[in-house]
């Protein structure tokens, strides 16, 4: 079956199902809209005839996994991990100022690419194979994330476990401009920086001890540390209480990117070996995330050129390249399973206000994921 003609002829039930996702705002924080939104979704799944596993969670949305086909038969033994994720970084009621709407052949909305329209992607595939009474070769494990874009231990520990249970990894995050998959990823390491002084009156600075003159001059520090393509962005500095007293406390939140686990390496060791520049101060840091780099590796590499070869009987040229930003995808090609990422449509405006997918794209990512299923 040619099936980018087949979707081609539900692309009206394609854009109505992702006006649905779309219309259920679901930022990461919020836990009662995320689960909402979760909670559609997981109905739309089991339509597919899924199998849902549900993982509570106190904090975040909760944690699921759609399991195709249900029960598997006994000579499926290998499994297709899929990763999607249900949040997206805006706030409920941007919709009223990003309206989801579509203009010739682009589809704009907030999370319509990152990554909603890939939610789309794996239910119509499942509904096909399910429709068509086709069986794939290997189970398939739909993880539906509910923070991706803060990132959390809860998630990351489901993905490993699924991983363990996988043969390779699909993340549909979306595809590089112009189509790309992201055969690498940076990883990324936030980092509170804080140094702590002596509270005094401003008429008497030197009875004090400045906590914010000492993280000033951290953070230069730090700043020279960027080399080898690892980055440093100070994203949040805070600290003082009044512009006459004599600040006592001050910390930074820095956003670091590196491509190789080496690099972070050097980089955490740099960190300890930070000294106070003013007497009486004191300076210290924790991490409060860790996301690994996605590298390239032989297991990878084979996987991509298995798709590459099931894409080009769609007519389509698959390359790969790289990008900074992380995803759960760098988690799993950790875990050493082979792993490829962006699979999902192409657009522009990831986290922005003209975030937008293009529309043809959706129709011929689905249609090569489909392929993948039966075919990997």
């Amino acid at each position: 079956m040619d099936f980018y003609y087949y979707y081609k002829s539900r692309k009206g039930e394609m854009i109505h199902l992702l006006k649905e996702i779309v219309s259920r705002e679901s930022p990461s924080g919020d836990k009662k809209a995320v689960d909402a939104c979760s909670d559609f979704v997981i109905q739309e799944f089991k339509k597919t005839g899924a199998r849902i596993n549900r993982f509570p969670q106190k904090k975040i949305g909760a944690l699921y996994v759609a399991e195709y086909p249900s029960p598997a038969p006994k000579s499926i033994t290998e499994q297709i991990l899929l990763l999607t994720h249900v949040d997206t970084v805006w706030p409920v009621g941007k919709l009223h100022k990003m309206p989801f709407y579509v203009s010739e052949e682009k589809i704009f909305g907030p999370g319509v690419l990152d990554m909603k329209a890939s939610i789309v992607m794996a239910l119509f595939s499942l509904k096909t194979l399910s429709e068509l009474n086709t069986l794939p070769k290997k189970k398939i494990a739909v993880f539906i994330n509910s923070a991706e874009e803060i990132g959390s231990e809860e998630s990351y520990e489901v993905i490993k476990s699924l991983c363990k249970k996988s043969d390779c990894v699909l993340c549909l995050e979306p595809s590089l401009p112009g189509g790309a998959l992201k055969a690498q990823r940076k990883g990324r390491l936030v980092v509170r920086l804080e140094a702590k002084g002596k509270a005094a009156h401003a008429g008497a600075p030197n009875k004090g001890t400045n906590a914010i003159e000492e993280l000033i001059h951290q953070l230069r520090c730090v700043k020279e540390l960027e080399k080898d393509e690892t980055t440093v962005n100070i994203g949040l500095i805070e600290g003082g209480e009044k512009p006459n007293i004599v600040a006592d406390g001050a910390h930074a939140i820095l956003d670091v990117r590196f491509w190789k686990n080496e690099q972070k390496e050097k980089f955490i060791l740099s960190l300890k070996k930070l000294q106070p520049a003013l007497k009486g101060a004191r300076v210290k840091f924790t991490i409060e995330s860790l996301t690994p780099p996605m590298e390239k590796n032989e297991a990878s590499l084979e996987l991509f050129t298995r798709v590459k070869e099931i894409a080009s009987t769609l007519n389509i040229k698959l390359t790969a390249g790289k990008t900074g930003g992380g995803s759960d995808a760098s988690v799993a090609s950790s875990m050493g399973i082979p792993t490829l990422d962006g699979l999902g449509p192409d657009g522009e405006g990831i986290h922005a206000e003209n975030e937008h997918l293009i529309l043809p794209s959706l129709i011929e990512r689905t249609a090569l994921l489909t392929e993948i299923l039966i075919q990997l």
